[in-house]
């Protein structure tokens, strides 16, 4: 297919060639629910019954464990779209279960992933939150900060950084506090408070049962191998035919639909 040559449409048009597609099945909805929870209630028990014979199992277990809460997640990412379910409030509801699970409040992250979504490889970008995996600077605006900045720009991205280090660190401590919240986000920042309360709940009454040693020692190396999968999220969005343009050449259809296609080496020129 010659994408060159093909004709253009507008964000509109495309939206509207879509909607057809946009349309809830329920019963495949809750099927991806059942062979989400269902499997990832089941490998946290078994990570219980298996930790008093052999923690090195228990870790082990925690692989496909971890493995699981990316689908949880995925689930959670649907449902901040609007998808599986008509009703907003029942997507609304699932997305809250899901955020007991991945440590991530739905409003907020919903909220900040949907501005994302609206602005994303937008050299010129300035919302959609603190997102060191989904933006990057030209090689020209990269040489033209001073070198502490550059530092400060390319440690982060590393990949043992962005990939290993930070991600565990994100979902654990940064998702719980509204750190680039703006203080007009009411309702988000609230959801934030209202996760943590639930959490404190949730994981209080497991301390209560098992210990805090035994809860530490299962849950979070369920979520370590859960949030190294983050580095998806990263290749997803900077890759090497990926459209990266100036504000006043951006749109929403060329970047969602032609960014896989067409390859122009003057806007690739980036830092990755």
């Amino acid at each position: 297919m010659d994408t060159e040559r093909a004709p253009f449409r507008s964000g509109a048009e495309v939206r509207q060639a879509a909607a057809a597609f946009a349309q809830p099945i329920i019963e495949q909805g809750a099927l991806q629910l059942l062979t989400s929870f269902g499997p990832f209630i089941a490998g946290c028990v078994a990570m219980y019954l298996v930790f008093p014979i052999s923690y090195p199992l228990t870790l082990a277990l925690g692989v496909p464990t971890g493995a699981l809460l990316v689908r949880i997640f995925t689930v959670q990412h649907d449902r901040g779209h609007g998808s599986f379910f008509a009703s907003r409030r029942a997507n609304a509801l699932v997305g809250r279960l899901c955020s007991l699970i991945t440590l991530t409040p739905f409003a907020n992250w919903a909220r900040q992933h949907g501005l994302h979504h609206a602005d994303w490889n937008n050299l010129d970008r300035k919302g959609g939150g603190a997102d060191i995996y989904s933006s990057c600077l030209t090689a020209r605006a990269c040489s033209a900060l001073s070198r502490r900045r550059r530092l400060l720009y390319r440690l982060p991205r590393h990949p043992l950084v962005a990939n290993v280090l930070l991600p565990p660190l994100v979902f654990v401590l940064l998702y719980r506090l509204p750190f680039d919240t703006p203080r007009t986000w009411a309702r988000e920042r609230r959801s934030v408070h209202l996760t943590n309360l639930a959490l404190t709940a949730a994981f209080g009454a497991l301390v209560a049962l098992f210990g805090w040693q035994e809860v530490l020692l299962i849950h979070l190396p369920i979520m370590v191998v859960a949030s190294i999968a983050v580095w998806l999220f990263s290749v997803q969005h900077r890759f090497e035919a990926a459209r990266w343009t100036a504000k006043g050449d951006w749109s929403f259809a060329d970047a969602a639909l032609q960014g896989f296609f067409l390859v122009r080496p003057a806007a690739l020129s980036s830092t990755g």
